[in-house]
């Protein structure tokens, strides 16, 4: 079995020792060296080209985060897993923007740190509970943009004509539904494609979908999507 090859990048020293101490004790682990700055942090990941780094977040010279991003800018294979005491929105989103993988709490138990070492060596993503339990919330309390915030360029009658284009109505269909005439319908359609800049319904119909208009599966064939 191929050791993990681990960086330590912490500017107080008690808790690298402690660190170090535990990482020496697993058998697929191997400590490559210590870094007590960002700075030194960088030049360590270029000299020894780590499978991860654990990186504290305030170190003297260049803090974790902007460490992290510039580790990433010229070894992206490197994960690096954030170990500190914050746990604030800030912190963790600024982590994530960086391209940490991990971010687990300092007072986090020894189990979650290993598994978050072995997840981020197999190019797997890990949060400490307390994290994951933040981020699921702040995902969670999102809402969904509404119907006004989609293809702000169109009207609202045009994105609901969208709407059933993404749903693989023909031109007759909408022209039914809206109580307008089918030269109304093509009208619209024709301001949509142009304001969308797309070719034609199938591409118009995909763009609307992605953003979460129409509610039935939309075919992928010009042929599915008539012309009148």
């Amino acid at each position: 079995m191929e050791s993990i090859r681990v960086l330590i990048a912490d500017d107080h020293t008690l808790f690298r020792d402690g660190l170090r101490a535990l990482l020496a004790s697993i058998p697929d682990i191997e400590v490559l060296g210590e870094a007590s700055s960002g700075r030194e942090a960088l030049r360590l990941a270029v000299e020894h080209q780590p499978d991860v780094i654990l990186m504290d977040i305030q170190m003297p010279d260049l803090n974790g985060i902007e460490a992290t991003r510039q580790i990433l800018r010229t070894s992206p294979h490197v994960g690096i897993i954030v170990l500190t005491m914050f746990q604030d929105d800030d912190s963790v989103f600024a982590a994530m923007r960086a391209g940490a993988r991990g971010y687990v709490l300092k007072g986090a138990d020894q189990g979650v740190l290993l598994r978050a070492v072995r997840a981020v060596a197999n190019g797997e993503s890990l949060f400490s509970p307390e994290i994951a339990a933040r981020l699921m919330q702040f995902f969670a309390s999102l809402e969904p943009a509404s119907r006004s915030e989609l293809f702000p360029e169109l009207t609202e009658r045009e994105r609901e004509i969208l709407s059933y284009i993404a749903d693989g109505q023909t031109n007759a269909e909408i022209a039914e539904k809206l109580v307008i005439s089918m030269k109304t319908v093509r009208n619209h359609v024709s301001n949509i494609f142009s304001k969308l800049q797309v070719a034609d319904r199938t591409q118009a119909a995909i763009r609307a979908r992605e953003a979460g208009l129409g509610g039935s599966t939309v075919a992928t064939t010009d042929s599915s999507f008539k012309k009148e």
